[in-house]
């Protein structure tokens, strides 16, 4: 296994900064970005796990002159702010009690015993630069060679620990497995129900994660027909996920970014009334409803330019790739709406008495404007000039 990716990992600027302040042998990192790096991918998030305490890592670090932020104390957790990197470093822990949603932690200074109480076993690697070893405790290694999500230990229990690791389950399959590992797959299933123990926000978070990967379908496809969403979204249908393959290769052909909300509209009904009713079960952003709201209308899939000005140009190319259009939503890469040059105003200064018929009239010009696909000055000027016509005649 190269390990290269983690060496180079540990001496940017701010994780060496960070590693010598809680001194040698101290702090390890661990989870996603020994994962990650050991398949050559990109690392997001840069996490270290430490046998000091909270408070000692606070005072390492402050002598230091890094700046610390006390993000989840109770649970362990510092974020570090060195050389322009954002770290968080966490306490050992081992769970003295768990209820699905919430764990109870006591620190700890035994590694394995902190690697124990992870997911995954892919999830529950460390490596420690200042010797250059990779601890690995429960084989995630061979799995991540193998390309397989294998939780630690039995499945059932680590699930009864917190249920959310049924969609972790999932995601992570999607992201690196060739298969489901059977285990697993037999325990998510048999606790589908155990997802309504959740707040709704967590698993928005892990279900859009999931959506948002390069290629969920096969995932989301085996989800729905074992029936595991149906507990928290039973408006996606078995067979849906033929409409999200269609959205991903549409995607794929315009040559733009995957996005989760687009995604999910794929998966749900076109009606309107249906999304605003999953966004807010699901508590997403008020920008968030009414993207997945806009791309849920089963309204018409008009030109493209248009509809960018009328929605926005995510919201247009969202109804474009859902329409299987991808060569007008690839077309609005880039392009941004302008705007109407013109204002009420300037049709007073021109004539036309102020009051309800200025709003009308500077509509009027606008629909024609955009119809026409925003012409330029002197097209307007003649579009202007007709509605003004119009407007004084009336």
């Amino acid at each position: 296994m190269d390990l290269s990716a983690l060496q180079a990992m540990a001496a940017r600027p701010g994780v060496a900064a960070l590693l010598a302040a809680l001194g040698p042998g101290e702090a390890r990192l661990v989870g996603g970005a020994v994962r990650d790096g050991l398949l050559g991918e990109a690392v997001a998030d840069l996490d270290l796990a430490t046998t000091l305490s909270p408070y000692e890592v606070m005072r390492r670090c402050g002598a230091a002159e890094i700046r610390t932020v006390p993000t989840g104390i109770a649970h362990g957790t510092v974020t570090a702010l060195a050389h322009g990197e954002t770290l968080e470093v966490t306490t050992l822990r081992a769970d003295l009690d768990t209820d699905g949603r919430h764990a109870t932690v006591a620190f700890t200074d035994d590694w394995q015993e902190d690697a124990a109480r992870r997911d995954f076993t892919v999830n529950a690697l460390y490596f420690d630069p200042a010797t250059g070893a990779l601890f690995d405790y429960f084989g995630g290694v061979d799995d991540l060679a193998a390309r397989r999500v294998r939780f630690i230990g039995e499945p059932l229990q680590r699930i009864a620990e917190d249920h959310l690791r049924i969609l972790r389950f999932f995601r992570f399959t999607a992201r690196f497995a060739q298969a489901p590992d059977p285990a697993g797959l037999a325990a998510c299933v048999a606790r589908a129900n155990d997802l309504m123990a959740l707040s709704r926000e967590r698993i928005a978070d892990e279900w859009l994660k999931l959506l948002g990967l390069p290629d969920p379908v096969p995932t989301v496809g085996l989800m729905l027909e074992q029936g595991v969403l149906l507990p928290v979204l039973p408006e996606i249908a078995a067979g849906a996920e033929a409409r999200l393959a269609a959205l991903v290769a549409a995607e794929r052909a315009a040559g733009i970014a995957p996005a989760a909300l687009r995604r999910l509209a794929a998966l749900i009904p076109r009606d309107v009334a249906v999304a605003e009713k999953i966004a807010a079960r699901l508590k997403l952003s008020n920008k968030a409803r009414k993207r997945l709201a806009a791309a849920a209308d089963p309204a018409r899939v008009g030109a493209p330019r248009a509809m960018a000005y009328a929605l926005g140009t995510e919201e247009a190319q969202d109804r474009l790739l859902l329409a299987d259009r991808p060569r007008e939503a690839k077309a609005l890469i880039g392009w941004t709406p302008p705007r109407l040059p013109l204002g009420g105003g300037q049709l007073i200064a021109r004539g036309l008495a102020a009051g309800p018929v200025v709003a009308r009239t500077l509509k009027a010009i606008e629909r024609r404007w955009v119809e026409e696909e925003f012409p330029e000055a002197d097209r307007l000027e003649v579009i202007t000039n007709e509605e003004l016509a119009r407007a004084t005649a009336s």
